[in-house]
């Protein structure tokens, strides 16, 4: 499989590079600043300089992929704004770009609490507008998509096992190596195709988890 990661340095990212090269997966990482590239690099994936936010067409950083995850975020510290054009604006030219391409596949990385921003404290309500927003441009795409909504992420070591579940008031802390892992799984299984769900910590094997989403 050939996989466009926008967003290629994340947290997230990195780990999702590593463990798609690692299966075969060819990776395509795009990544705003060149600086980055080594660490792309060691991850197995093939850095692609991409500033989503000036770009108008990305047509030409998909071509021939046969999937696209969207994990890029404006990130801690950045303004409304930037979220609009970040979490919102580079994820819909993402969409625009794989339709244009013929790339079905497409995953992306939301949040817990995107269903409902209005309910969301007030200071990342920003945030979860702008991931709303982008989640609802994919959902009435007719692209093959999968909206994974993680809770409170953390650098603990990854157990493998999750609570995936559509019961978006369910809450809770989940490893970035078992997001990244389930990202993995869902590229690989079609059965998630047209699924949100939320993602924690929980005692279910990933591929299980997802199986009875």
């Amino acid at each position: 499989m050939d996989v466009v990661i926008a967003g290629g340095h994340g947290k997230i990212a990195l780990r999702l590079a590593r463990l798609l090269s690692e299966r075969g997966d060819r990776v395509r990482a795009l990544v705003r600043n060149p600086d980055h590239a080594a660490d792309v690099e060691a991850a197995g994936a093939e850095p692609v300089v991409c500033d989503m936010e000036r770009e108008d067409d990305l047509g030409p950083f998909v071509d021939g992929a046969d999937a696209a995850v969207f994990a890029a975020g404006a990130g801690p510290g950045s303004g409304p704004e930037r979220k609009r054009t970040v979490d919102l604006g580079a994820a819909v030219k993402l969409i625009e770009a794989c339709q244009d391409r013929g790339v079905r596949r497409y995953a992306i990385v939301s949040s817990i609490g995107a269903h409902d921003p209005k309910r969301g404290p007030e200071q990342m309500r920003p945030y979860l507008e702008a991931k709303a927003d982008a989640d609802r441009a994919l959902m009435a795409s007719d692209l093959d998509w999968t909206v994974v909504r993680p809770g409170a992420l953390t650098d603990d070591e990854g157990s493998g096992r999750v609570t995936a579940t559509t019961d978006m008031s369910v809450r809770g802390p989940v490893p970035r190596d078992d997001v990244a892992a389930t990202l993995a799984a869902v590229l690989a299984d079609g059965e998630t195709v047209g699924k949100a769900f939320v993602l924690v910590s929980g005692e279910t094997e990933i591929a299980e988890a997802l199986r009875a989403l």
